[in-house]
């Protein structure tokens, strides 16, 4: 089975994103599962991760309600307000859905690089582990040693970091020393797991595949393929390439490694990592 761990859709007319706006116009506009659907089949993807776009509540229940209506859909991500004194009883709700897999603070949007370690989070941190929901880390470089305070203070939390956190790439980059110190450490923790999604967006349209080697071999190295997974980002990937070529770029990466660790991270560690049937 063949897992993409990380894709969006979005209703505009919903009201409640403040992005995608005109900023981004190739993506400004609908997407939902009848798009992604022919892209799928030429691919021969399983099953995604639907993962939230903005900051509402109300958009999980959409996203919950698309799952529930389509087979392709294995898990959702949605969000929560950590900081809200509602938060644990709107997880609570949330999580009678056995759709809902994770939840996924808009860090990288937060000024503050050490939010997530506030007080006011710690409820809602403990009862993801009580309701045995994931911890998607929308993140930067900056926010990598604040992550590995948060894993260490909750084993019991399955993180992933989204898009590698995010370094500079592209004009022949190499990971430099905060990005790569910040991801070995959070290796080490073994509740700690990295999405293999996002990299060509960071780049832009001039993107080519040695711009991604030395990142993705850093966290092969790291993580290893028990925990790597692929994401497309979708439609997100689109401001820089497509669905087809981003995963043919992925697969070209991944070429070094048996078919058995080729399987984990096209399908197997997301399953895994999500509770995916």
């Amino acid at each position: 089975m063949i897992v993409d761990a990380h894709q969006h859709f979005w209703t505009l007319a919903r009201g409640d994103y403040a992005w995608p706006n005109e900023s981004v116009a190739p993506i400004f506009k609908d997407f939902g599962p009848q798009d992604l659907e022919p892209l799928l089949v030429a691919a021969g993807v399983d099953r995604t991760v639907l993962v939230q776009a903005t900051d509402s509540v109300d958009e999980t229940r959409f996203l919950l309600d698309l799952a529930g209506k389509s087979d392709r859909i294995a898990a959702v991500v949605g969000w929560v307000d950590f900081a809200s004194n509602a938060a644990v009883n709107t997880v609570q709700d949330l999580a009678k859905n056995p759709l809902l897999k994770g939840l996924r603070p808009m860090l990288q949007g937060i000024e503050q690089s050490d939010w997530i370690l506030q007080d006011a989070a710690e409820a809602v941190l403990t009862q993801m582990v009580s309701a045995d929901l994931r911890f998607d880390a929308l993140v930067q470089p900056r926010h990598l040693p604040h992550l590995f305070e948060l894993a260490k203070r909750h084993p019991g939390l399955s993180i992933v970091v989204d898009h590698l956190a995010k370094p500079e790439m592209g004009e022949g980059r190499e990971p430099d020393h905060l990005w790569r110190t910040g991801m070995e450490s959070l290796a080490a923790r073994p509740n700690v797991y990295c999405k293999l999604s996002g990299m060509v967006t960071e780049i832009g349209p001039d993107w080519k595949l040695q711009d991604l080697q030395p990142f993705a071999k850093t966290i092969l190295e790291c993580f290893g393929p028990d925990r790597v997974m692929f994401g497309s980002d979708w439609p997100v990937v689109n401001l820089a390439s497509d669905y087809a070529s981003w995963l043919t770029a992925a697969r070209s990466l991944l070429s070094g490694l048996s078919e058995s660790d080729v399987s984990k991270i096209m399908g197997g560690t997301a399953r895994k990592f999500y509770g995916i049937d």
